[in-house]
């Protein structure tokens, strides 16, 4: 395991580096479900490279991505769940705030998940049996303290609706935040910053971060309170175990 996590490095760093050279180049931009839903022909080059790289390496191996239709459910052998630009309207509109992720996993399990900030070049990664760190450095095991001395992440249109009690959740917090980009939104629960993460997103978007939140006393779960499909969009949330109970005491 310890050569496919290497392997993910170098392939995460290669991505980011791909990013970089190009995205200063005239972007080819497509409307997914929505005008505010939108891809690049960047997303797709980046994800290209990555399978690319992985088939050669791993000819066994199947895909999970957001892009190109590749849709192999998690439980069936080595599979490698692939985002190659998680928000690409911030990548699009304001050159930052962007990341690539990568979560593998065998038989359902997630050996390991990594989540790159490309242009403050920090990189996410761990979970199963490696230490969960950012560019190196360990994070540390989730540490409670009060919602009043707290800040949340979540989706601003769910926050404006008040979904299933979210808003009332924040009103109970120091304020809710928005990023724009799932993963980097997840590192800041991971780093501490925010205590908790709401959003509707799809599973390339939190894979990563729950193999690597696992490790830290966190889990991802939809807004039932149930471990999420892996196959649709969802709404989830992505807490710390040991606040569950009271954050369902608001989000119901």
């Amino acid at each position: 395991m310890e050569t496919k996590f290497q392997f993910a490095k170098e392939l995460i760093y290669e991505a980011g580096r791909y990013i970089r050279d190009n995205m200063a180049h005239d972007l080819v931009i497509e409307e997914k479900s929505g005008f505010d839903d939108l891809v690049t022909d960047l997303d797709k080059a980046v994800q290209e490279l990555m399978v690319k790289q992985i088939h050669s390496a791993y000819p066994e191996d199947h895909f999970f991505a957001e892009e190109d239709g590749l849709v192999s459910d998690i439980n069936d052998g080595s599979v490698w769940v692939l985002d190659p630009i998680d928000g690409t309207v911030n990548f699009i509109v304001q050159g930052c705030d962007f990341a690539v992720m990568i979560a593998y996993y065998e038989n359902g399990v997630g050996q390991f998940g990594l989540i790159y900030d490309v242009m403050n070049d920090v990189l996410y990664s761990g979970g199963g049996q490696f230490d969960v760190t950012a560019n190196g450095k360990p994070l540390p095991f989730f540490q409670d303290r009060p919602f009043k001395r707290s800040l949340i992440g979540g989706n601003s249109a769910m926050c404006a609706q008040n979904v299933m009690g979210l808003a009332d959740l924040g009103r109970r917090t120091l304020g809710i935040r928005g990023i724009g980009s799932a993963g980097l939104s997840i590192c800041r629960v991971l780093e501490g910053r925010f205590i908790a993460y709401f959003s509707n997103i799809a599973p390339w978007d939190y894979a990563a971060g729950s193999i690597m939140g696992e490790k830290l006393g966190y889990t991802v779960l939809d807004l039932y309170g149930h471990k999420p499909d892996y196959k649709s969009r969802q709404m989830v949330m992505f807490v710390p175990q040991a606040k569950l109970k009271e954050i369902q005491k608001y989000i119901k």
